[in-house]
């Protein structure tokens, strides 16, 4: 990809990481937004998988860890309440579907923004007084997406399957 021209520092390691679990170029696989492709909002708020979260909550729960971590590394708590951090499906329209991506998006655009701020010497540095390291918690983060971007790709076969039914 063009926009990787030159990584030299770790804060540029770690954000050239995040760019690849969300947007691609990842080496396990698909990432967070490949995965997402094709799904409907229908597809999105379904639960095929009894007491799972849908696509849509998980999809929600990544952008609230994004907008938290991001708080954080601008001195903030970035607590999250139990309703921020899996937050209910209230309109499940395809425009509401497309708001909630768009959400995702921003997130994660903003969080990047936040990285390439970071200094280097704050890297081994509780991001904020009582919690993890900077290091810890960016790489956390991008972990956090993994994991739950595999819960999607698993959550999208089943979907299908159950359509086909």
């Amino acid at each position: 990809m063009s926009w990787r021209l030159f990584v030299v520092n770790e804060v540029q390691r770690i954000a050239d990481q995040l760019h690849r679990a969300f947007e691609g170029e990842a080496w396990h696989g698909p990432a967070v937004m490949q995965i997402l492709e094709g799904i409907t909002a229908a597809q999105a708020a379904a639960r095929p998988a009894n007491g799972a979260h849908s696509i849509w909550e998980i999809v929600f729960h990544i952008a609230a860890w994004e907008g938290a971590v991001r708080k954080r590394l601008q001195g903030e708590r970035g607590e999250l309440s139990a309703a921020e951090d899996w937050p209910s499906v209230t309109d499940a329209s395809e425009q509401a579907w497309k708001k909630t991506k768009g959400q995702l998006k921003r997130a994660h655009r903003e969080l990047g923004d936040a990285v390439a701020e970071v200094d280097e010497s704050r890297l081994d540095q509780p991001i904020v007084a009582g919690m993890s390291s900077v290091y810890v918690q960016l790489h956390g983060v991008i972990q956090h997406s993994l994991y739950h971007a595999g819960q999607i790709a698993l959550l999208k076969k089943l979907t299908a399957e159950v359509e086909r039914v």
